[in-house]
């Protein structure tokens, strides 16, 4: 008997894993460098013991803390409601407090780790004001291996058996992405799964039908989870780590040279692009760091440290004090600290005061401080030199 040809779809599903598909399709594109074409890429190491990955370590044990706290309460508080037995009432209302005391210890203990910013930060020597970077949002593992074959059988009327090893690599890729590399290579990564969400999303997920696929992420700040079956909160999510690890890319270059301050100023802007791209394109989002004001106040942030960038850049290439350099000094300290200050407002916006932690709070209310009073010393600076 002669072996049954490969089907169209197989194909394209097998192509799809192994080329990344075509950018004439993707919904967004960001550059990359190098090609890695017939092999899923690997995350790093999560049992690395560097100083960024135990500190993803910790946020991971108490996002998975914070969530069984709120399973707890949700149980408690369905109990209260439903029981009519005082007794019972004061027992869960006791078992609430505790439950809401050990929340908030979670919360402030997660607040304190989101506030750690020199692990980001360049071992450079030179003394630099540190960049705020984002952590990743944590997730849960999932495997929609089933949901895909059924769909296959059902709707395709082919054998799921014969896609085996790409669903397989298809899972290996989302494993991957959880523990990205903070470099170029974690980029890609986290973007060539976004692009197999896409064709994911296309052939495997129609919009009349519900494969039963729940996805989990926590919050990036506060560690609240979210869970919904849509696979654009899965995509959602996945972009939003891409922006996170411009920020952290940003963060750690090294902004005593020219060449290290561009490199910031790039990965600050993209990280702005992702974070503005998801606001426009992705819609009820049932975490609030997703959310469309905190993602504008994300786009504002990267702006306003791509601002500073530019100021650094522009004090190192002025080495003379005439009276236009320093003017041109004080106009650029004078727009980082509107942008910081435009910030600082939308922080203190209904829905986001009380989320973003103190410290990003009191930097950027620092900075825009810090850079009125460059701006106004470099004016005096500029008249005294031109009396």
């Amino acid at each position: 008997m002669e072996e049954p040809a490969t089907s169209t779809l197989h194909r394209e599903f097998e192509m799809s894993l192994s080329d990344g598909g075509s950018d004439d399709d993707m919904p967004l594109t960001l550059p990359t460098e190098g090609s890695h074409s017939g092999s899923i890429r690997k995350g790093c190491d999560p049992f690395a013991q560097t100083q960024r990955s135990k500190l993803q370590h910790r946020r991971a044990r108490i996002n998975q803390q914070i969530n069984k706290e709120m399973r707890m309460r949700a149980g408690a508080e369905n109990l209260f409601r439903a029981t009519t037995n005082n007794k019972v009432k004061e027992t869960v209302a006791l078992e609430l407090s505790f439950v809401n005391s050990n929340l908030q210890l979670l919360k402030e203990e997660l607040e304190e780790l989101n506030s750690n910013m020199e692990v980001y930060q360049t071992d450079c020597e030179a003394v630099n004001v540190p960049m705020i970077p984002l952590g990743l949002k944590e997730t849960k593992e999932v495997d929609f291996t089933v949901s895909i074959q059924d769909f296959i059988c059902e709707h395709y009327g082919e054998d799921s058996s014969l896609y085996d090893k790409e669903i397989k690599e298809l899972m290996e890729l989302r494993q991957a992405m959880r523990t990205p590399s903070r470099n170029q290579a974690g980029l890609e990564l986290l973007m060539e799964y976004y692009n197999q969400l896409y064709y994911l999303d296309q052939r495997f997920f129609p919009p009349h039908r519900n494969l039963g696929v729940h996805f989990h992420w926590y919050d990036s700040l506060t560690g609240v989870p979210s869970c919904q079956r849509a696979l654009a909160f899965e995509k959602g999510s996945v972009l939003f780590n891409i922006g996170a690890l411009y920020t952290q890319i940003g963060a750690r270059q090294d902004r005593s040279a020219t060449a290290g301050i561009d490199r910031a100023i790039d990965a600050f802007q993209r990280a702005a692009g992702a974070f503005n791209y998801l606001k426009e394109n992705f819609s009820n989002a049932p975490s609030l760091d997703m959310s469309s004001p905190s993602l504008c106040m994300l786009v504002r942030l990267m702006v306003a440290q791509v601002q500073e960038c530019v100021f650094e850049r522009v004090t190192l290439t002025t080495q003379d004090t005439h009276f236009t350099s320093q003017l041109c000094l004080a106009q650029e300290a004078a727009r980082v600290s509107d942008v910081y200050l435009l910030v600082q407002q939308t922080m203190t916006q209904p829905l986001m005061k009380g989320y973003v932690q103190l410290s990003w709070e009191s930097m950027v209310q620092v900075q825009a401080e810090h850079f009125r009073a460059l701006s106004h010393y470099y004016t005096a600076a500029a008249l005294c030199d031109h009396m």
